[in-house]
């Protein structure tokens, strides 16, 4: 049998984090984020860079190397009570600001206050981007289902809780929990405001290090789901061919097989 639940390296768990607005509270977060190799996505608001509170413009470009820089629109509005131009205007111009500042390709963003509409998401589509995130937590570890409408497994209150079931799975039942994707949302400022910096801390610090577990930014997994599905198979299902440009592993009969660009594999 061939399965989707292996990540890059043959690593059968994934970790991603993404936090919204770009406060200045992010140097702090990154630091953390950095010193136990996790690795996230940062949604800014580029018409409050510079404002009291939020990060400079110059930052922008050097505190997220190794993260990712999304949209978060320019000025965090409620989108799905915009006109439609305007809806264009916020996503467009926060998409060519950040990719100034970053000197990348923006590709996905955060909803502001987690909501959208149909309407929106086709705007949102036509402006470029590829995913966004919502608000709803789903307390599970499944992959996102429609990228537009990404729900994360739970907001950082509740990491450690969500981390003990995770842990309590892959030590129960390691076949089944193969493939899970652990996906932590929240705002930078929280931490500074209920003076707890140490429960992110100390999530980091256990659930970084694993050999496990791939560390990816939000655009990192998308476009590896996406590679893992365009492979194509022999009709004996016995040859794979990988037409993307990055490397895929897939499950075969319980072991772990790279298939790498451009290649065509015998199984």
């Amino acid at each position: 049998m061939i399965r989707f639940d292996l990540y890059p390296g043959g690593k059968p768990f994934a970790l991603t984090m993404s936090y919204d607005d770009g406060r200045i509270y992010d140097r702090d977060l990154v630091a953390i984020f950095n010193s136990y190799g996790i690795r996230g996505t940062f949604h800014l608001n580029s018409g409050k860079l510079g404002l009291p509170g939020y990060l400079t413009p110059g930052e922008v470009g050097t505190l997220y190397q190794n993260h990712e820089v999304s949209c978060h629109t320019v000025n965090h509005p409620f989108l799905e009570l915009l006109p439609r131009a305007e809806v264009l205007r916020e996503i467009e111009l926060d998409k060519k600001r950040l990719e100034e500042l970053s000197s990348g390709i923006v590709r996905g963003m955060s909803y502001p206050f987690g909501t959208s509409s149909p309407e929106v998401i086709g705007i949102l589509r036509a402006a470029g981007m590829e995913y966004s995130r919502t608000t709803r937590a789903t307390m599970g570890f499944a992959r996102p289902t429609d990228y537009m409408l990404w729900d994360p497994s739970c907001h950082h209150r509740d990491s450690m809780a969500l981390l003990d079931k995770f842990d309590d799975l892959r030590a129960r039942r390691p076949h089944a929990a193969q493939g899970a994707l652990l996906y932590v949302w929240g705002h930078s400022y929280e931490f500074n405001d209920n003076q707890n910096w140490d429960l992110i801390e100390s999530f980091c610090r256990r659930i970084g290090g694993r050999e496990d577990t791939w560390y990816a930014t939000n655009i990192e997994i998308l476009d590896y789901l996406e590679a893992q599905k365009a492979l194509r198979f022999s009709s004996g299902l016995d040859r794979v061919y990988n037409p993307s440009a990055i490397p895929v592993w897939i499950d075969k009969d319980g072991e772990a097989v790279r298939v790498a660009p451009g290649e065509t594999k015998a199984l």
